[in-house]
């Protein structure tokens, strides 16, 4: 159950960085609206992982990670980012980081 509330908070997190970027700087009203819902919400969604016993290294690891590669993804696929072969290799190190430390903990 802990990491449906952890999806939860990753999707809510990228909803709002990618309405960040709708905004336009908060001169656009319901983006900006969406930026503080979502961020207001991804934290209260990782507030309650962390509540049930989720060891906050590997929360917040897996957040970061999830949220940096769905948010760069995002970017290239839809906003007309750019998307190199380094940053792309950048995105696979942060993910293998995070799934050494999910794989190394003690369960």
């Amino acid at each position: 159950m802990v990491w449906i509330w952890l999806a939860g908070a990753i999707a809510s997190e990228v909803f709002a960085t990618i309405s960040l970027r709708l905004s336009e700087g908060f001169s656009r009203l319901l983006p900006s609206i969406f930026v503080v819902v979502g961020y207001l919400l991804a934290f209260t969604l990782l507030s309650q992982v962390l509540v049930r016993g989720m060891a906050i290294g590997v929360a917040y690891g897996v957040w970061a990670a999830s949220g940096v590669a769905l948010v760069a993804l995002i970017g290239a696929a839809f906003l007309g980012d750019t998307l190199t072969w380094v940053q792309t290799l950048g995105i696979v190190a942060v993910v293998g980081g995070v799934l050494a430390l999910e794989l190394g903990g003690a369960h």
